[in-house]
């Protein structure tokens, strides 16, 4: 097969025409740097070649411009670049960010675990549903959440004392109140005991 033409497109991307048609679009550098251009004859495996080369730097580019913006786990990271690249490209891109250090799922687990403890005074098991939601392991979750010792009901109080204590005056309030202690995964138990630190006020 013949290029017979190749024209600029969005996005750093390029139109390549094969045998006088519009074929598909391929990194402009990828192109470049293998010196495809007009007249360039190509065989089913070169293309194949091409496309893979252009998919996996395309894939790259976008990695490094979403870990630039925040952190993110290996899972997250993959599950993005998987909407514009092939499945393997996506998993060989995180592999290589993971190597070079810029995703680290343990790291991320530390620091997002401990703003949902001390930040968002989630509990423990809440956290853990969190993480597991970011697609962190669940062994590894279980050794992050190891490192943080919080006594629940002292969390509870600070919490209920910051955010709910004007709600228990009534019985419609406290059920509301209790209703949005355990979606944050606390158990009935920990915040009976947390409520009766109010209950004389």
């Amino acid at each position: 097969m013949r290029i017979t033409d190749i024209k600029p497109a969005k996005k750093a991307l390029s139109s390549v025409y094969i045998d006088g048609e519009y074929a598909l679009k391929l990194d402009t550098m990828v192109l470049a740097e293998n010196a495809v251009r007009p007249g360039t004859v190509l065989d089913d495996e070169e293309l194949k070649e091409l496309i893979e080369k252009s998919d996996y730097k395309r894939a790259k580019e976008k990695a490094l411009w979403l870990i630039s913006g925040r952190d993110y786990s290996k899972k997250q990271l993959m599950d993005k670049i998987k909407k514009d690249s092939s499945e393997e490209t996506a998993e060989e891109v995180c592999e290589r960010m993971e190597e070079l250090g810029l995703v680290n799922d343990e790291n991320y687990a530390r620091r997002l675990a401990h703003d949902l403890i001390f930040l968002k005074k989630l509990s423990i098991r809440g956290a853990k549903y969190k993480l597991l939601e970011k697609g962190i392991d669940r062994d590894l979750c279980d050794e992050i959440l190891e490192e943080f010792e919080v006594d629940p009901v002292e969390q509870l109080v600070e919490l209920i004392g910051r955010k709910y204590s004007d709600k228990l005056g009534d019985e419609k309030g406290r059920r509301r109140t209790v209703a949005a202690l355990q979606r944050l995964g606390y158990g009935w138990g920990d915040i009976k005991s947390a409520l009766a630190e109010f209950e004389d006020e």
